[in-house]
């Protein structure tokens, strides 16, 4: 029998103008061969709402500083299960939408897990991850995009400032 451990967490989809999300690639420690990509974002901490966590997130994995009220409502609530490094977790999460002009991303927020398990980030379009092969979560993300997209073409801000549409 399969013990989970409870988790709350924010995950957000940072689209840039040409449509593209960014994603980060990583690894389970214990499981090396395991290699996928992911949105940015984790747990939630003690008292923080899963807004004020996206944006905390946001900013450690990126270097992008939005306010929680900058991200508005959450565009997904799911819950998951999975392992990472020995434990299984089951994982509520909300997903919010981010639009920016472009952006640079700077992992210099990174903390010695993110570090150990991730090894870069790129840019992908809805086309590319619906055609690779490399594994990515969630595992209809291209259809998360597009309903995203379609249903908020406005949410979240524009360039690093905000405030400019995209």
């Amino acid at each position: 029998m399969t013990v989970y451990t409870p988790r709350r967490a924010a995950r957000v989809l940072l689209v840039d103008a040409g449509g593209r999300a960014l994603l980060f690639s990583g690894r389970d420690p214990a499981r090396p061969d395991h290699r996928y990509w992911f949105t940015p974002g984790g747990g939630l901490e003690e008292g923080e709402t899963p807004a004020e966590g996206a944006a905390r997130e946001l900013a450690e994995e990126t270097g992008l500083r939005l306010g929680p009220a900058e991200l508005g409502d959450p565009v997904r609530s799911e819950t998951v299960e999975f392992p990472f490094d020995g434990v299984w977790y089951r994982q509520e999460q909300e997903f919010f939408l981010v639009r920016v002009a472009s952006w640079e991303v700077d992992t210099a927020g990174f903390d010695a897990i993110e570090r150990a398990s991730v090894s870069g980030h790129r840019w992908w379009t809805r086309d590319e991850l619906a055609t690779t092969d490399e594994r990515y979560y969630p595992a209809d993300l291209p259809v998360l995009l597009s309903r995203a997209l379609a249903v908020t073409p406005s949410a979240g801000t524009c360039g690093p400032g905000g405030g400019a549409p995209c």
